[in-house]
């Protein structure tokens, strides 16, 4: 447990800075649309991100991009790179199977953060990149995942989630309701986008059908297959993308788990 409560300011803060570098040039607006913040504490936290060298404003329209000092950020998180580069050949195949794009994703403490995706930057509205992170019970990623994950990295990435106001996370809160949850996606083997999360995320135009990729029937990250609902109802989607997700992350897995026994065979060269 935290020895002391969080600091609002620097709470805010970041969250600025996560729309800001996934939206790459965000105005006041999306950014309020994004976080619920008010104009004037968005303005703030902006010039404040600023002075720190993470943001710049645009010299001719209103808006603000992330600078190159936010990649100092990521230097020391490394999990997703393994499960990124076993993953990328596979996703291939799935897109061009299934013609929808796809995303794998790991476990980061209360959500899941995606470690690679078959999606090319373009017009579609859920259009996201390698380090987008996903909420566990709102996503169909975060959900396939918690699972078929260990009962204690289940119950640590929960435990952050019971005070969160979402309607996704209410299983959070709820041990009957989580133990039915967890119970029912293991017996069908996948999960669904929450439509609360859906319409937040993403206006409602776009859902998600995930599955865990497993080893020894423990899930090291999941898989997905995003769609435009408009173009599918839920139960059409389960039925043309729940089987061929299944046999793809089994490959994810097996491709791990072959990577995972080169590096400790002896010999092996580490850079």
């Amino acid at each position: 447990m935290p020895s002391f409560e969080p600091v609002s300011a620097v709470l805010r803060a970041l969250d600025c800075l996560v729309v800001v570098n996934r939206v790459k040039e965000a105005s006041v607006a999306d950014i309020f649309r994004q976080t619920g913040l008010n104009r004037p504490t968005v303005v703030r936290m902006l010039e404040t991100l600023i002075h720190a060298g993470f943001v710049v404003r645009h010299p001719a329209r209103a808006v603000y991009l992330p600078t190159g000092r936010t990649l100092e950020l990521s230097r020391g998180y490394q999990r997703h790179e393994e499960m990124g580069l076993v993953a990328a050949p596979i996703l291939a195949a799935l897109h061009q199977r299934l013609q929808w794009p796809s995303d794998v994703a790991v476990f980061d403490g209360d959500a899941m953060v995606v470690a690679q995706t078959s999606r090319s930057a373009g017009r579609l509205h859920f259009n996201r990149q390698p380090g987008y992170r996903a909420p566990l019970l709102g996503s169909s990623i975060g959900l396939a995942y918690v699972a078929f994950c260990p009962d204690a990295e289940r119950q640590s990435g929960l435990a952050a989630l019971r005070t969160a106001a979402e309607p996704w996370n209410a299983p959070a809160r709820n041990p009957a309701a989580l133990r039915r949850l967890v119970a029912k996606l293991r017996e069908d083997g996948f999960a669904t986008m929450h439509p609360a999360y859906s319409e937040a995320a993403y206006d409602g135009v776009a859902s998600a059908v995930g599955v865990p990729v497993l080893i020894a029937g423990v899930a090291v990250g999941s898989l997905n297959v995003m769609y435009l609902r408009d173009a599918m109802d839920e139960p059409t989607a389960i039925g043309r993308f729940a089987a061929p997700l299944v046999q793809a992350a089994a490959e994810i897995a097996d491709a791990l788990s072959a990577a995972r026994r080169m590096s400790r065979s002896p010999g092996t060269i580490h850079s």
